[in-house]
């Protein structure tokens, strides 16, 4: 009984040593504008699926705001609008809304500013990922909306049901078709040699990789809990090296690859991963926000700051409705590594923050 006390002991002072070991992530101090963004008396967000600032400051928010149209035949559904892109100057003052009433401007997913500012869109349920110039002009189309979509839905079809062109034509569930045709795409980003690299992750679990011109050049991933496949992919970002990065939420984890897909290690400390931003300069950082579940608005909500080799540098925030708490994020914008443009679904806002 004496020599079980002992070694009950030890291992209670052996586990107070090993928690003491694990460094707590420190918090960072910062500053919230709530309310950075200027509307006219006519125009409201909604649910802001993508935020980010071109080189001149100017602020890019594409929103689930507007009114969809959808025409219902015998059998087929056609919609269109239900999501807007309004363009502000560096102070927050509206300048103008690009492609109003558009056929591709379905459900607002993200917006990303490319390094010759060039305005890129992710319509998740159009399916379009849009490049437009810095006047606002379509340049660039990967992805098609389907003519119609059938009612009800025929499975194995199109962009429709699970898999995307994977299950049902001999492939992997999730892995979607071999090509440009997306299944509710999540992301964009791009390598220094401009290839272009999709977050085709909420249909489909899968990173497809295309060159400068728009050609598709190949894809990786299925859906699954293993490396190299995704439970769902919802943020991308691409660094320096050409590394991707690809937050898989419902694994909670963030992989990285090299830059043709090969799998290279895991980040697994942050919560699960919403939105991702790679900071630009020669000591890159990423942010990643550990967004709240759908079902669940008053569970995780805080951001992360780490290197590049997965070390947490700290976090702040929480979930909530207030200043300085997030409800749902899904897009950040980090230009600078100090200051964040942060886009929230539940709370239907963009948040300027200041890091301390």
């Amino acid at each position: 009984m004496k020599r079980f006390i002992t070694f009950l002991s030890a291992a209670i002072v052996a586990a107070g040593l090993g928690t003491a070991a694990q460094s707590p992530v420190p918090d960072i101090v910062f500053d919230s504008n709530p309310s950075p963004l200027m509307l006219p008396d006519d125009i409201y967000l909604g649910e802001v699926g993508g935020v980010a600032a071109n080189s001149k400051g100017d602020i890019y928010v594409y929103t689930r705001t507007g009114h969809p149209t959808i025409s219902i035949g015998s059998s087929r559904a056609f919609a269109h609008g239900g999501s807007r892109l309004f363009q502000f100057d560096r102070s927050g003052k509206f300048v103008r809304e690009i492609g109003k009433d558009s056929y591709g401007m379905l459900v607002a997913q993200q917006v990303r500013i490319d390094a010759q500012d060039n305005v890129w869109i992710v319509d998740q349920m159009a399916g379009y990922v849009n490049k437009l110039d810095a006047a606002g002009r379509p340049v660039l189309l990967l992805g098609r909306k389907a003519e119609s979509i059938n009612v009800p839905a025929n499975a194995g079809r199109g962009g429709g049901g699970e898999g995307g062109g994977g299950r049902g034509r001999g492939g992997l569930p999730g892995a979607g078709a071999q090509s440009d045709v997306f299944n509710r795409p999540t992301d964009v980003a791009w390598d220094s040699a401009g290839n272009i690299f999709v977050a085709d992750g909420m249909g489909n679990a899968r990173v497809a990789k295309f060159d400068s011109k728009g050609v598709f050049l190949k894809s990786w991933g299925s859906r699954g809990s293993e490396p190299g496949m995704f439970a769902n992919v919802t943020g991308i970002a691409v660094d320096a090296q050409g590394n991707v990065y690809a937050a898989d939420a419902g694994n909670k984890r963030i992989q990285v690859f090299d830059n043709n897909g090969t799998f290279k290690s895991a980040i697994t400390n942050v919560g699960a991963p919403g939105a991702l931003c790679m900071t630009p300069g020669p000591n890159q950082v990423l942010y990643v926000s550990n967004s709240n579940p759908p079902e669940d608005f008053d569970n995780g909500g805080e951001i992360y700051k780490i290197k590049l080799d997965g070390t947490v540098v700290g976090r702040f925030g929480k979930v909530g409705k207030r200043p300085k708490e997030f409800g749902a994020v899904n897009s950040l914008d980090c230009r600078t590594e100090n200051s964040l443009l942060v886009g929230e679904l539940a709370n239907m806002r963009v948040q300027k923050l200041t890091l301390r």
